[in-house]
């Protein structure tokens, strides 16, 4: 039997090193070699949710974590495995009081996130002063902000809609921040960021122009973080497992493959083919598997024990978020933003979350989880993980919606 494998909704609201390319993780050569498979506390931060997820994932566990995940955050996040663990505990109760707080507030609810060390701190954004109240008895800091994330979102999807018709030259990334309440371009130029406001039918003064002289790509090169080659010809990361009917199989990036795209699994073993696949635009796939192969929710621990995949609710802004991929392995960080866009050579795409994670070539199409819930597959950045970099994941529920997949979770199976 071959290695167990496991398992963006449409767009919600919601250290780079230097000389880096942005890229989508591009394909790794097939020739090279892979690491070898392995085998409730305080809480009070953030300002920024992206829309509540729209998938019927379980509630975020609030037992204790992984003591591997623990060390894994500790290690990358400069914390101490007591503050690891509170950290980690404070994030999930966050994202259910987020979660509350958003239908609660209905149209005025305009972001939440988490901050502070540990994630101690949750601030929840709304457009209407007389809301605060609700917002400070659920234990958050209320926030009053200007724009409202309808407003923000438009001139996202404006943004958006003018690269779909042209990937615009010298302007990466832009995304919407929460913390700011803003819509942030980031570009090689002043002369390029307007070129693309001028397009997309943005006024000047409804965005914030960052320089960068980023230059993103995708990481390209079944269980979550697993190798699989390409028609013998490059390598990239199993996402998650996930099943549609009686088939199995995994997601991964578009980027990766095409429909009709053969893949051979770590052990260089027939595994299955691409059904579906989307890039630029969207950067997402899906590869039925063969019978040889048995999806389990798990995603690969690189020598630190498997995490097991609980659901897939969103993680907010500032959360602590891990990778798992072939090239580098297990690697954490925290979420920057998310309603993120990002140019990559081939062309722009919408709708990712833009985080701290290193991230190479090879590491492409492997899981984002937060906790035991499932985010999404890695995409693209900039930089490595000796000089440190930023790297982008694309959604998991967009995917699985495109696709009418369901997650394999340890509820499930």
């Amino acid at each position: 039997m071959a290695r167990p494998t496991s398992s963006r909704p449409a767009r919600r609201h919601g250290a780079a090193a230097a000389s880096a390319v942005l890229a989508v993780v591009g394909l790794a050569p097939a020739g090279l070699t892979d690491p070898a498979p392995a085998t409730a506390a305080p809480r009070t931060a953030p300002e920024t949710p992206a829309p509540a997820p729209k998938s019927a994932a379980p509630a975020p566990e609030t037992a204790a974590p992984d003591p591997d995940l623990v060390r894994a955050v500790s290690r990358d996040l400069g914390l101490s495995t007591a503050e690891a663990r509170t950290r980690l505990a404070n994030e999930a109760e966050a994202a259910a009081t987020a979660g509350a707080l958003r239908t609660a507030l209905g149209d005025s609810f305009a972001g939440a996130r988490v901050s502070g060390r540990t994630a101690e701190r949750l601030t929840v954004a709304t457009t209407e002063a007389g809301r605060t109240a609700r917002i400070t008895r659920a234990g958050a800091t209320a926030r009053v902000v200007a724009r409202d994330l309808g407003d923000l979102d438009r001139v996202q999807q404006a943004l958006d809609r003018a690269a779909a018709r042209s990937a615009p030259q010298g302007v990466p990334v832009w995304y919407i921040d929460i913390a700011r309440n803003d819509v942030v371009v980031e570009a090689h130029s002043t002369s390029a960021a307007h070129a693309l406001l001028e397009r997309a039918g943005v006024g000047r003064n409804a965005v914030t122009v960052r320089h960068t002289t980023a230059e993103p790509r995708p990481f390209a090169d079944l269980r979550g973080g697993d190798t699989y080659y390409m028609n013998g010809r490059g390598r990239c990361s199993v996402g998650f497992s996930v099943t549609r009917g009686g088939q199995s199989g995994f997601v991964t990036a578009g980027h990766c493959g095409t429909p009709g795209t053969t893949t051979n699994g770590y052990d260089r073993q027939p595994q299955g083919t691409f059904q579906g696949s989307a890039f630029p635009g969207a950067d997402h796939a899906w590869v039925a598997t063969n019978s040889h192969w048995t999806p389990r929710p798990l995603v690969n621990g690189y020598g630190h024990g498997d995490v097991r995949v609980a659901g897939a609710t969103e993680a907010l802004v500032g959360s602590s978020v891990c990778r798992s991929g072939s090239a580098t392995g297990r690697r954490c960080g925290t979420i920057q933003q998310r309603d993120t866009s990002v140019t990559y050579p081939q062309g722009t795409v919408f709708g990712v979350a833009r985080t701290t994670v290193c991230a190479e070539s090879g590491d492409s199409g492997g899981s984002f989880i937060s906790g035991s819930q499932a985010q999404g597959t890695t995409s693209g950045g900039t930089g490595d993980c000796t000089s440190g970099g930023t790297t982008f994941f694309y959604p998991l529920i967009p995917a699985l919606q495109a696709y009418g997949l369901t997650l394999v979770t340890s509820g499930t199976r």
